[in-house]
């Protein structure tokens, strides 16, 4: 008899607290609790690593170097276990040549289709172009009504320069009469003079046919002979009527344009059979970025307007320049702008086959005096990236390039021969351009002949399938041909899902992580709906979520808790959602029905006219000419269904913007007209969910900058005194105290060959980092690596009697991150543990109110208990005359908002107008608005449960 549930006993890995808990099989079950509770231990390190190990243990030992390390979990037992699939937010490839297309399999079957009843057209000429035999142009002209006239010709010479004597004196000499020059007839027997520098035409008259029984032989005949002439193209002037073409090589008839046999790798941009020779498929290519290189062009070129040549080390570069001016007396103090064309045109591209005269002095006193070619500052720039080895110069010049659609594709990242071949008139990269409601659209309405259909049924119905399963799980706005890089962690993981219910599989645990991050509350029914189309296919679901709706939705509800860190890894609940409700230990419970909640502001701060930054004219992507206009000292939420153009809005063009003038920074901005009253701030601040750091040497303790003043506290000590040891000797980065046996990483990598590698720790110093003399250096009985395994929460006890350290730890401990250890390596971070870290990093610095601070759906991961901690954290800096931006979707965050931006009405091109604008209290009101329809019973409920929490403290408080 099959297990009903997944029965995991003693579950112990990070902070698991040695539980047992049962897991209904076949149902959707949610795991929730606080940010650090638990879930993901349980379901990703336990339950689904468990899985995973159990099958790839099955495997041979050479199958298994391929798939990792998989350790055992720190678990007594887990019965019932299925085969796991886990669909996390890190599983879409960044590789610049995988597309929304390629990863869902659409783009398959699309160059299978295209290659089984594409119709390969002359791009110069619209043609289509066939082989075809003679037979079938004999059948074709018999189309035509009895006692049609028609002359058969055979195109000789074909728009090629030249006298063609030769030519022509060859037909004269073979028998033929008539020959067509250039369009016009001609006997051979003329005095015909071709002018040799131009193209021309010529057409061989090689028989003139009447269509009437009997004539077809003759006709047969005579193709067969024009098509020996014409190289297989034969031309057919039917009189009175249309000239038709044929051809029996696959090519145009006029330019001999010419597509080899088609087959689905002519279509694939990652293989070079089909891929752009200019481009390498990739649709665009790096090049020197003039914006980027003068950033302002209101600077003179002696105020450095060129940026890329500032003086950094040398002075060789600005030398150059001062000597080409010379030479071409251009003047270096007025505006770059005021700069005639022509003199800045010998800046940029040089000074061509026209040697200048350049006096360069070094450091050292040397002067250079030579006569040179001058190549230009963008050439200078693009040869100098092209040629380097070294990786500093490389990334220096990078930031003043910039991606450009490619010159031959024009970004349709496919050859000529590629993009030729049209079905319905539109060629593979058109039909990627759609997004998936267009897409759905245009194949449903495909008009094929009954050839083409009957080919094309299958291929036709698996793309269906799959542009269905993206639009249910509420991604009908994004494009086929979208970079997969580009996608949210939210939108790859829903990709994936629509991926895996395609494959229909049945008896699988699935395990998902927060799958409705970046997904409007409009959209989350279609999302649900998925989840339970897969239960019902006899699956497992295990979902790590926050959300209230998908809790809700869920046939079981398991929350860990109590608290974070060490105070977690419990099951404080594990029941239906109508039952954990009920239960008053369940933080979530307590949320769910209401007795918990983030409360509505006592009142919205006014918004001040006059000071606020305006994106004038804003249009990049599928923004629509639009002017949005942000409130300086208010926290501002955009909103808008998932598509809806919110982050290319607020990230791509004011960010960039922002930073590209206030810090110099080498961003290049979406397009836009401009930008007003940047004047009202001093900084901007993009606090993102990207890493704190990319090797495991950095931590929360070194990364807001609390680590410095514990080494100092530990190089004051008497005993580091006594031993002559520095603030140096307590950093694990270099040589002196660190542990030279694993260079102070605490673990030593040990390379199996055909075998996984194996991570050990530090024999020497047992994964302490240190060595033995730096450890033995006390501070109130505990060393430096004692330290960096303390928790936030321990150290701030620890050090409560050192301003400088407490007020850093503070601040990431009111953001939520109490559980977190001082030295947790920066790759075990979620995104939105980083996220927090950078945001207690802002926050222990002494503000002047003039930073506008910008977060990127800070909410991901959080439990409602710590936004409401979040939110009273980002109010604060409010209260100190900030600005804070928020791109969000959580009802939470916007209903306590002072001003709102709602994008939409959909996603896509359906998308980026700015629909509404206020409190949230008018967006509500707003009948065109989908965030109102869901704000409005948000905040009438809200408001009910103040009320009824006031009444309760005022019946308390008389009695």
């Amino acid at each position: 008899m099959p297990s009903k549930s997944i029965t995991v006993q003693g579950a112990r890995a990070h902070n698991l607290q040695d539980i047992d808990v049962s897991i209904p099989k076949n149902n959707f079950v949610v795991l929730t609790g606080l940010s650090g509770s638990g879930k993901s231990s349980l379901a990703f390190d336990t339950v689904y690593a468990e899985g995973q190990r159990r099958y790839v243990e099955s495997l041979s030992a050479y199958a298994r170097q391929f798939l990792g390390q998989m350790d055992k979990p720190d678990v007594d037992a887990i019965e019932g276990l299925s085969p796991a699939i886990s669909i996390d937010q890190k599983t879409t490839s960044k590789n610049p040549r995988s597309t929304v297309g390629t990863v869902t399999e659409i783009y398959d079957y699309l160059r299978l289709l295209y290659a089984r009843i594409g119709r390969p057209t002359c791009p110069r000429h619209g043609i289509e172009i066939s082989s075809q035999t003679v037979q079938q142009m004999v059948d074709r002209l018999f189309e035509y009504p009895e006692r049609t006239k028609m002359q058969i010709l055979a195109p000789v010479v074909s728009g090629r320069k030249g006298e063609h004597a030769k030519t022509i004196e060859q037909l004269k000499q073979e028998g033929y009469v008539r020959i067509r020059v250039d369009q016009e007839m001609r006997e051979v027997t003329d005095d015909i003079q071709l002018d040799k520098n131009k193209q021309h035409s010529i057409e061989v008259v090689v028989d003139r046919v009447i269509i009437k029984d009997g004539a077809a032989g003759r006709m047969s005949d005579s193709l067969e002979t024009a098509l020996g002439l014409g190289d297989g193209n034969v031309i057919v002037d039917v009189i009175g009527d249309e000239e038709l073409m044929f051809s029996e090589n696959h090519a145009c008839p006029i330019c001999g344009f010419s597509i080899g046999e088609l087959e689905p790798r002519l279509f694939s941009f990652n293989s070079p059979f089909g891929a752009c020779p200019t481009c390498d498929g990739l649709g665009t290519n790096l090049e020197v970025d003039l914006e980027l290189v003068i950033p302002d062009w209101d600077r003179s070129l002696n105020e450095h307007a060129i940026a890329a040549w500032e003086p950094i080390s040398s002075q060789y570069y600005p030398q150059l320049l001062k000597s080409v001016c010379d030479h071409y007396e251009i003047d270096m103090t007025i505006p770059a702008k005021d700069i005639p064309k022509k003199q800045m045109d010998k800046i940029l591209y040089g000074s061509g086959k026209e040697k200048i005269h350049f006096r360069y002095q070094n450091d050292f006193g040397n002067i250079r005096d030579n006569a040179i070619y001058f190549e230009g500052v963008l050439n200078n720039i693009a040869r100098r990236y092209r040629e380097t080895s070294s990786d500093f110069t490389r990334e220096l010049l990078g930031k003043y390039m910039a991606h450009k659609n490619c010159p031959t594709c024009h970004g349709h990242r496919l050859k000529e021969e590629a993009l030729a071949v049209l079905v319905n008139g539109m060629h593979i990269s058109d039909v990627t351009d759609y997004a998936i409601t267009e897409a759905r659209q245009h194949f449903a309405n495909l008009e094929l002949t009954e050839k083409e259909e009957t080919i094309a049924k299958m291929i036709l119905k698996e793309i269906a399938d799959r542009l269905d399963f993206m639009n249910n799980v509420g991604l009908d706005y994004l494009t086929l041909s979208r970079a997969a890089g580009t996608l949210s962690g939210g939108e790859a993981q829903r990709i994936r899902l629509a991926t895996q219910i395609g494959s229909a599989l049945t008896g699988v645990l699935y395990v998902l992580d927060e799958p409705s991050i970046g997904l409007h509350q409009r959209d989350n029914y279609r999302l649900i709906n998925t989840l339970k189309q897969m239960r019902d296919l006899d699956n497992t679901l295990i979902v790590v979520e926050h959300d209230e709706d998908t809790m809700l939705a869920a046939d079981h509800l398991i929350d860990i808790g109590p608290g974070a860190g060490e105070h977690g890894g419990q099951i404080v609940a594990s029941d239906t959602p109508k039952n954990v409700m009920k239960n008053t230990a369940s933080l979530t419970g307590q949320y769910l029905a209401g007795e918990k909640y983030v409360p509505l502001p006592l009142k919205r701060r006014k918004q001040n006219k006059r000071k606020q930054v305006k994106v004038i004219g804003a249009e990049e992507n599928n923004l629509k000419n639009v002017d949005a206009s942000f409130p300086i000292g208010l926290m501002t939420v955009v909103t808008g269904v998932s598509g809806s153009g919110k982050s290319t809005l607020v990230n791509d063009i004011l960010h960039k913007s922002l930073a590209k003038q206030l810090h110099r920074a080498k961003h290049k901005p979406g397009k836009h007209t401009r930008i007003n009253g940047i004047k009202n701030i001093e900084k901007v601040i993009d606090i993102d969910q990207s890493p704190i750091g990319r090797t495991p040497r950095s931590n929360p303790a070194t990364y807001t900058g609390m680590f410095d003043h514990i080494r100092d506290v530990f190089a004051q000590t008497n005993e580091a005194k006594i031993r002559g040891y520095k603030k140096g000797r307590f950093s694990f980065n270099v040589k002196g105290g660190r542990c030279e046996a694993c260079h102070g990483d605490g673990i030593i990598k040990i390379e199996m060959h055909f075998l996984p590698d194996v991570y050990v720790p530090c024999e020497v110093c047992h994964g302490k980092r240190y060595n033995r003399e730096t450890l033995e250096v006390m501070y109130k009985g505990k060393n430096i690596a004692d330290v960096l395994d303390m928790t936030i929460e321990e150290a701030l006890d620890f050090f409560g009697n050192i301003p400088k350290i407490k007020r850093k730890l503070q601040t990431v401990y009111d953001v939520g991150l109490g559980y977190i250890k001082l030295g947790q390596p920066a790759t075990t971070l979620s995104g939105g543990e980083a996220q927090r870290v950078k945001l207690a990093s802002e926050l222990h610095r002494r503000s002047n109110g003039k930073s506008f601070y910008i977060l990127d759906e800070p909410t991901t991961g959080l439990h409602t208990d710590d936004i409401n901690r979040l939110l009273t954290v980002l109010h604060r800096l409010v209260e100190n005359g900030d600005s804070v931006l928020i791109i969000e979707h959580n009802l939470d965050v916007i209903k306590t908002a002072d001003h709102i931006i709602d994008l939409g009405p959909e996603g896509g091109d359906g998308g980026g107008e700015i629909i509404a604008t206020g409190t949230p209290e008018e967006i509500a009101n707003h009948e065109q608005s989908y965030t109102g329809r869901f704000l409005k019973p948000v905040l009438e409920r809200d408001r009910n449960r103040m009320e009824r929490d006031m009444k309760r403290r005022e019946s308390v408080g008389s009695k």
